[in-house]
This record gives C-alpha cells, structure tokens and sequence, in this order.
C-alpha cells in the first residue's frame, strides 16, 4: 500500500507541474503576441494626404503613390518605423491631425500663419509658387517683365487670372479649364506664355511638353511636414531624416524621379 500511496502522490506531482508548465507557457505566448502586436502597431508612421493631387499624392490601381508618398516612406524608413501613408478630405485634413487619426500631414501643405497657429511645421521640403511659361522655341520671352502685352493662358477663376491681369490687357488673358490644356496650347502659338504652378509644368516638361519656365517664380511657397503642436520629439526625427536624405541625395533622387529636377529650391 505504501509503494501504491507513493506512486499516486509522484504521479500526482507529476501532473500538477504538467499543468504549470503548460499554463505559464500559454501566458507566455499570449503576452508575446500582444507585445509584438502593439510593437507592430507603435512602429508605423501614419502620414496623410488628399490623395488628389498629382504627381504629388494619388492613386493608381488603388495604391497611393507619389511624390509625397515616396518621401514619407522614406521618413519613415529612416525613424525605423513602417510607413502607412493614408487620406482624408483636404478641408479637414489638420483636425483629423489634432485628433490623433494620423502622425504627420505629408501633402503638399504650405506654411502659413494660420497653420502655425494650429500645428507644428518641419523644414521646408520643397518650394513652388507661380511660374511663367512659354514653348521651348521662344526666345523673346525670357523673364515676367517680356510677357507685357501678351497672350498669356491661366486657369479660370484662379490667382494666376489675377496676377496675369497685371501684365496685359484682359482681353489677351485666356482662360482654361485645365492647367495642363493650357501648356499645350504654348505648342500651338495660340498663346505666348501660361502662368501656372512650377510643379504643374515641371512635370509636363518631364513627360516631355516642349516648353521651358522662363525668370524667377512669381512668388513662392514653401510646404513642409505638420505634427501636432507640442510633438516636438517626432518633428526633431522628421527633420533630422530629412536633413538624411538631403544630404546623402537620397531627396534628390525621388524628386529627379517626379520632376526631372530637384524642388527643394535652395
């Protein structure tokens, strides 16, 4: 009897350390699948755009792509995080900000005052603002001052009308329902010069419109990479990766990319 007390109570032990084992085992696993989940999860760069903009920020075949989208990425590449670009309404893209939906705002937002009092603003990572135009052939006009009485082309209803109001007469001002309509029409000779956004015709020349940007910009905005106020820790990584990829070419690589130039513009 005794050696049969024995052998239930070893049995008995046995089991009990089975038990054990296999418990701390399954909490084990699920405290790791939680970590790694949330490890996962604190480790993306949320950054959002319009998704309405190109070359800067659109989809094609249901994937964002673009300038903007390619730069987050490499932001976040360089945070060592995972990048997950994302859009939302552009109207109420700084209060989806504010809220927490995202980390940062990648889309092509210049600094304003306005916005300064809202958000957080990186370094400029590019610069655009009004440019004139004129087919590649032209060699009259070489500067806003030559477009003086001339045909120039704008979109209706936009800035550019106005500004192209203060150098010729309003019936040479042509209107357009497209940027691009309009530098193609700088081909025909139907107008002399077309003032639009740098970056609009900086990509019709990449994609091989004969025309050329002719003086300085007429002005200029610099856009750069809102955080929300105060997170001055992931705005010192976002400037620090884009002081990286400045420095090393990588920026200067993915603007040659889209643009078939740089548009850091300094």
């Amino acid at each position: 009897m005794k050696k049969i007390g024995w052998l239930v109570v070893i049995v008995a032990m046995i089991a009990a350390m089975m038990l054990a084992a296999v418990g701390c085992g399954g909490n084990a696993g699920s405290a790791g699948d939680g970590g790694e989940q949330a490890e996962k999860e604190k480790a993306k760069f949320t950054y959002a755009m319009s998704g309405l903009y190109k070359p800067f920020n659109y989809r094609e075949g249901g994937k964002l792509v673009g300038f903007d989208v390619e730069i987050g990425a490499e932001i976040a590449r360089r945070m060592g995080m995972e990048p997950n670009p994302v859009t939302n309404p552009w109207e109420t893209i700084i209060q989806g900000l504010k809220a927490g939906k995202y980390d940062a705002i990648i889309g092509s937002m210049a600094i304003t005052e306005d916005r300064k009092e809202q958000v957080d603003f990186s370094r400029p990572y590019y610069r655009s603002g009004a440019q004139v135009f004129v087919s590649a052939g032209n060699d009259t006009i070489k500067s806003a001052d030559d477009i003086k009485g001339k045909k120039i082309g704008v979109v209706k209803a936009s800035t550019f009308r106005d500004v192209a109001l203060e150098y010729t007469g309003e019936d040479k001002v042509i209107g357009y329902d497209s940027d691009v309509v309009a530098l193609q029409d700088l081909t025909t000779g139907r107008i002399d010069a077309v003032i639009t956004d740098q970056m609009v015709g900086f990509r019709a020349m990449k994609d091989g419109l004969e025309i050329k940007d002719v003086g300085e910009p007429l002005w200029v905005d610099e856009m750069a990479i809102p955080v929300k106020k105060g997170d001055t820790e992931l705005l010192n990584k976002i400037n620090a990766a884009l002081e990286e990829m400045i420095e090393d070419g990588t920026y200067e690589e993915i603007s040659n990319k889209w643009f078939g130039r740089s548009i850091l513009g300094e």
